[in-house]
């Protein structure tokens, strides 16, 4: 198993990325192989003599950067570390990729080089999002901000599948994020995909109100990328404001600073659970490759997470699950639907 790991385009540099992604490596197969891309002269310093049987550097000297408009930017630089890797991952030399770089570049490099697995209209990005229960996943969140009925359709089925393998679900709860739990509310789109989705064969459990996602009751929530970006950005700022509110609270009295002393170890546990640090990257389902994008902040316990939960999708075989899942339901798709969407490649 060949990984290739985009070195350049995270915030903390090369060395954080190489270290974390050797950090994986203790916990992957002993014949999978690390192909760091990115720019040598910065890479090859991080990757100890002792590591060399087990990587290699593919030297890539641009980088989509975080100010660069994705689609041009990967049509400009083809010699970009991300979208070297995708290409290594087109042209069978690796067998997944992942990358902390410029989500909507991941995207696009992936999109471009690697094109869509058959039946597939749109791709998404899943996350792990943590609930009062369990984890759950949450797609699509970002990579389409207008969505058709179809899409999902889509969407959920590649979330169920995800969940089967990261979840260790037989059979994930689907539900479609929405403002009441009637079939009729919500957007068109929305509306629309109700009935879709009650005749997937999936085990959908209807609506799902924003209140309702924290509860965990709900394996699967499927969203349009705009939605799903903002309930993901809110619930990221969410926790450093509670942080910041009970830290004001604890320092108004002593009292409540032993009590917080006392607490600690609860806070280091709470703290673990909602780190997304833990959660590693969020796996781009839908185009034909593995792909995982890390968070650009990603610390090397993050890159380890991310290669490692990468390395397992890969294994697990990710991609012929969702092109099988997804054939099963051709039937409920639009024939003009697919037509117009298949024809955008």
């Amino acid at each position: 198993m060949r990984i290739a790991v985009d070195t350049m385009g995270g915030d903390l540099g090369p060395g954080v990325v190489v270290r974390g992604a050797l950090r994986a490596l203790a916990s992957l197969p002993k014949e999978t192989h690390l192909v760091f891309v990115g720019d040598e002269a910065q890479v090859a310093p991080h990757v100890p003599a002792a590591a060399v049987s087990r990587c290699s550097v593919q030297h890539a000297p641009d980088v989509v950067t975080m100010d660069d408009a994705p689609a041009a930017a990967v049509r400009r630089k083809p010699n970009a570390s991300m979208v070297v890797a995708a290409r290594l991952v087109q042209e069978r030399a690796a067998d997944a990729m992942v990358s902390p770089g410029n989500t909507g570049g991941v995207l696009a490099a992936a999109a471009f080089t690697l094109g869509r697995i058959p039946h597939v209209l749109r791709p998404a990005i899943a996350t792990l999002f943590p609930t009062a229960a369990n984890d759950c996943i949450l797609l699509d969140v970002g990579a389409n901000v207008d969505c058709r009925p179809a899409h999902l359709l889509q969407f959920a089925v590649m979330g169920a599948v995800f969940a089967r393998l990261r979840l260790g679900l037989e059979q994930p709860r689907v539900g479609l994020l929405n403002i009441g739990e009637e079939p009729s509310k919500g957007n068109e789109a929305a509306a629309a995909a109700y009935p879709l989705l009650r005749a997937s064969g999936l085990h959908f459990v209807g609506n799902v109100e924003g209140r309702d996602v924290l509860k965990g009751n709900t394996d699967v929530v499927v969203c349009d990328g705009f939605v799903g970006n903002i309930v993901l950005k809110f619930a990221e700022s969410m926790l450093g404001f509670t942080r910041g509110l009970l830290r004001d609270e604890i320092t108004k009295s002593r009292r409540l600073q032993l009590g917080a002393l006392l607490m600690r170890p609860a806070f280091a546990a709470l703290k673990q659970r909602l780190d997304y640090q833990e959660f590693g990257g969020a796996p781009l389902l839908g185009v034909n490759g593995v792909v995982v994008i890390a968070h650009g902040k990603s610390s090397e316990r993050a890159i380890e997470n991310a290669v490692r939960g990468c390395g397992a999708l890969v294994q697990q075989e990710l991609i012929g699950r969702i092109a099988a899942e997804l054939g099963s339901i051709g039937g409920l798709l639009d024939k003009n639907e697919q037509r117009t969407d298949l024809g955008n490649r």
